[in-house]
């Protein structure tokens, strides 16, 4: 099992706690996890990632054992620690403002 910890707002529109627990098929890597997130949480679909392009929303970040991973591709793998369910892939709402 991945696990997922997400926003708040996007916590309110899937209507679920803190973190999520799913299954993976194949390779884990941020587009298996999101693929995974989308299919179980159809109303998230847009919101983390463009529809079309797959491309990372902007003000959204993700992290994993303490690293950001937002500018990694999509297809490379996971920290071993997530891929076990050890520690969480995190996305998170970033702030900006002035």
């Amino acid at each position: 099992m991945i696990r997922v910890t997400i926003p708040q707002h996007l916590r309110t529109l899937a209507h679920v706690g803190y973190e999520v627990e799913l299954d993976v098929e194949g390779p884990v890597t941020q587009r298996s996890v999101l693929d995974a997130l989308e299919a179980r949480y159809p109303m998230l679909r847009g919101t983390i990632r463009d529809q079309v392009t797959q491309q990372r929303r902007p003000f959204l970040r993700f992290f994993a054992c303490e690293e950001d991973l937002s500018h990694e591709p999509s297809d490379a793998p996971l920290p071993d620690a997530v891929a076990s369910g050890k520690e969480p892939f995190i996305v998170i709402g970033a702030i900006a403002g002035g």
